[in-house]
């Protein structure tokens, strides 16, 4: 909606108009906001009685100035707000006339207080911010050919508000799981970093870096010359493993490209048969590396057929449904099967009678997770894009993803999707600017 300009003694409407129009700030802002629709989120002006309230977009402009000014807290988002009253205008606020004041309003009363705007915050529709996202990534779809052909998928954790995580507040069992802190009831305690130390006596020893905080899922894509895009974005407590944020992404990612991704790439959390899953029936890859998850490697034949310990190419015996939710083909141990050959092997499962037994996933994501050659160029290829990921991470990081000042998950949430809204923003700015210098030759030599 357009802002609403009242009149003071001091100013009339197109004087102040001017002013607003001339303001750095107001300006700045005003290019942002001109990459939105905004028509979707206000509903249809209507005569009532009582004071109308603010709109919508009001506030998820204020909530995209809070992150572009860095502004970590609310206070300090409010404080901003009341240093700015032309801002004010300019998002869409309805102003509290006052005509003893210099700009005919009382900007006190205008932008709410620190408890409302928490209220707000925790309380905004996720579905309206969630469709600026979308906006966004459409908009750089027009501006950049190819993107989307490869999308990446990674976590960053994110610390809770909470004292637990303040190493300087001397706490017994902070990382407990069954002591939920009061400061946050939503967040959960998980692993950050897992490292082997190497003991006096040579042994090895896991050391686990704990937080109580949240993951942040994030769908990345890169193009050469215009830099990373958010594709689609996803905040869960951080006990969730991060192969848990996939399939919601990934689901994401479709309906926000309206397309499939061709391949996609991870990090070795990401390697499970699902994954790949989601591209095998597409003639795409998962470049993902191969993660044993403490399992022992099994040689495969090129047709897939696992070899035993003794390197002899196992028999197929018969086909059942996982309990993990594929189709499996078992191999028994070909001495034993289909008929006892009379040779012996020193394995103890052979002394046993049964011989080795291995399970091989039939489907096309289980196949394509153990027979990718990932010595292939085009598995680097696709691999090396997921560095996008690793570079929306550190830019969302310089906008304070990494510490939120909210107690809950719905804010941290709300704060989260702001941050790529505005990351995706500025790399829609800076992509038609790159069009534009290529264009500007031309056209004046058609001139």
């Amino acid at each position: 909606m357009n802002p609403i300009i009242p009149f003071s003694p001091h100013f009339d409407q197109s004087t102040l108009g001017k002013l607003i129009d001339a303001d750095p700030v107001v300006q700045r802002y005003r290019q942002l906001f001109t990459l939105f629709d905004w028509s979707a989120l206000d509903p249809v002006a209507t005569t009532g009685p009582g004071r109308p309230a603010h709109p919508l977009s009001a506030y998820i402009k204020a909530l995209l100035v809070r992150i572009g000014e860095h502004l970590s807290s609310t206070p300090r988002w409010r404080a901003y707000l009341l240093d700015h009253p032309l801002l004010v205008l300019e998002l869409g606020f309805r102003p509290h006339l006052d005509l003893g004041m210099a700009y005919g309003f009382r900007v006190e009363s205008t932008v709410p207080c620190v408890r409302h705007l928490n209220t707000v915050l925790r309380h905004l529709d996720g579905q309206a911010l969630s469709g600026l996202l979308t906006q966004t990534v459409h908009a750089l779809q027009s501006e950049i050919p190819g993107l989307g052909e490869v999308v990446a998928y990674d976590v960053k954790h994110i610390y809770a508000n909470v004292k637990e995580n303040n190493p300087r507040v001397h706490m017994k069992d902070r990382f407990c799981k069954e002591r939920q802190p009061t400061g946050d009831p939503d967040c959960r305690v998980g692993v950050k970093r897992s490292t082997n130390q190497t003991q006096p006596d040579g042994s090895k020893k896991e050391i686990k870096e704990y937080l109580w905080g949240y993951g942040s899922g994030v769908a990345a894509a890169t193009v050469a010359g215009y830099g990373d895009v958010v594709i689609a974005e996803r905040t869960l407590p951080f006990n969730e493993a991060d192969v848990t944020h996939y399939l919601p992404l990934f689901l994401r990612s479709v309906l926000a490209l309206d397309q499939f991704p061709i391949h996609i790439t991870a990090d070795a959390a990401f390697d499970f048969w699902y994954v790949y899953e989601t591209v095998a029936h597409r003639q795409g890859i998962g470049a993902i590396p191969l993660n044993s998850h403490g399992h022992e490697e099994v040689p495969l034949d090129p047709d897939g057929t696992p070899r035993c310990s003794a390197v002899l190419r196992m028999h197929p015996t018969y086909q059942f449904a996982h309990t993990n939710g594929y189709r499996a083909q078992r191999f028994r141990c070909p001495l034993l099967f289909p008929a006892h050959t009379g040779q012996s092997c020193a394995h103890e499962q052979f002394l046993k009678g049964k011989g080795c037994v291995k399970d091989r996933n039939l489907e096309k994501g289980g196949l394509m997770r153990l027979m990718l050659d990932r010595h292939s160029p085009l598995f680097h290829a696709v691999y090396d894009q997921r560095t996008s990921c690793e570079r929306i991470n550190s830019q969302a990081k310089d906008f304070g993803i990494e510490r939120p000042k909210a107690r809950n998950m719905r804010s941290v949430r709300r704060l989260n999707t702001a941050i790529y809204i505005t990351i995706n923003a500025k790399a829609l700015q800076r992509a038609r600017a790159i069009n534009a210098s290529l264009l500007t030759p031309l056209r004046g030599l058609v001139a």
